[in-house]
């Protein structure tokens, strides 16, 4: 396994919140950002983004198509 620490400045309240979601899991910060991350990636859409995030600018040369 091929380990890194993640150097993000993130706000207090959200680091504590996700400490106390991965506690509440029974596991460390490390096992729920990444159980985090594979559960994300079964949600994406196909530019990439999960389903939630708001819709992007197309970028040069892509065509609007709806899809569900």
């Amino acid at each position: 396994m091929d380990t890194v620490a993640l150097g993000w400045k993130v706000e207090k309240a959200q680091k504590e919140r996700f400490e106390r979601l991965a506690a509440h899991a029974g596991v460390s910060s490390a096992v729920f950002f990444e159980a985090v991350v594979d559960h994300l990636n079964t949600e994406l859409t196909s530019r990439g983004l999960p389903e939630w995030w708001p819709a992007q600018e197309l970028t040069d040369g892509e065509l609007p198509i709806d899809s569900p």
